[in-house]
């Protein structure tokens, strides 16, 4: 794929994300495009967007767990990046028309880092290492894919399919706990939704952001002190609409709350 397409369609996801308008799948318009390609494409969008002020807090990484793989038919994980402006308070009303086109909520484990990761050769025992705390989080994720009909290229180019996140309350140490064993508890509306452990999660969290100081090592992109890593969602991912309030239990660790208007 030539540059020109590249920033062509960079800059087509970036009209779609400031529009909260959807497009087609890049895989129909694109039949040849790769992975390469997509994150190409992935990079240009974050330009755009810093360009547009935001400044870059963390990284995720998503369609991590087998469930969410199934949902969206992909069978690999992919990375995006976190801005300042994703970022919601814990408890907050927000507002889901102008901001949001087809979320989806992801009950997750945030990693606040204390040291730089950088691949390759980055182990689980060198994430836990240089991680300062763990907290419960949603991850509201939202495609500007029309009708979340992806491949993984797509999603890939469309900074994951990133949207917004929260940070709850209640953190702990990431060595106080067996991170794969532990369990989060989701409610929707105030009635039960879903539980997952931490093995969801690529069998431990901690292995996804090592995947991802791996697979961003290869980019020459470490994860940084001070950033907020999402290591993926433990749980199915449930869409999301005008009225609808999400908590999530972290047992032992925290909640974390979310309510739509």
């Amino acid at each position: 794929m030539n540059l020109n397409t590249i920033n062509d369609i960079a800059a087509e996801l970036f009209s779609a994300l400031k529009n909260q308008q959807t497009i087609s799948p890049l895989t129909d318009k694109f039949p040849d495009i790769d992975i390469k390609d997509a994150y190409q494409i992935s990079r240009k969008f974050l330009s755009l967007r810093e360009d547009d002020g935001e400044i870059i807090v963390g990284k995720k990484i998503g369609v991590t767990s087998a469930v969410v793989q199934e949902m969206l038919g992909v069978n690999q994980p992919d990375f995006g990046f976190l801005t300042n402006t994703m970022q919601v308070p814990n408890q907050f009303e927000f507002s889901i028309q102008g901001s949001l086109i087809q979320p989806r909520a992801e009950a997750e484990i945030a990693f606040i880092l204390k040291d730089d990761l950088h691949g390759p050769g980055i182990t689980k025992e060198d994430v836990i290492e240089a991680t300062a705390k763990i907290l419960p989080c949603f991850e509201i994720v939202d495609s500007r894919i029309l009708d979340w009909n992806i491949k993984i290229q797509d999603t890939v180019a469309d900074n994951a399919s990133c949207g917004i996140f929260v940070l709850g309350e209640g953190e702990c140490s990431p060595t106080k706990f067996a991170m794969d064993g532990l369990e989060v508890e989701v409610t929707k509306n105030g009635e039960f939704l879903s539980s997952g452990l931490g093995s969801a999660v690529q069998g431990h969290p901690a292995e996804a952001v090592a995947w991802l100081a791996n697979t961003l090592g290869a980019y020459d992109i470490p994860l940084l002190q001070n950033e907020i890593i999402l290591s993926g969602s433990l749980v199915p991912l449930e869409p999301a609409a005008p009225g609808d309030k999400f908590l999530m239990e972290l047992k032992g660790v925290g909640t974390c709350e979310i309510n739509f208007t």
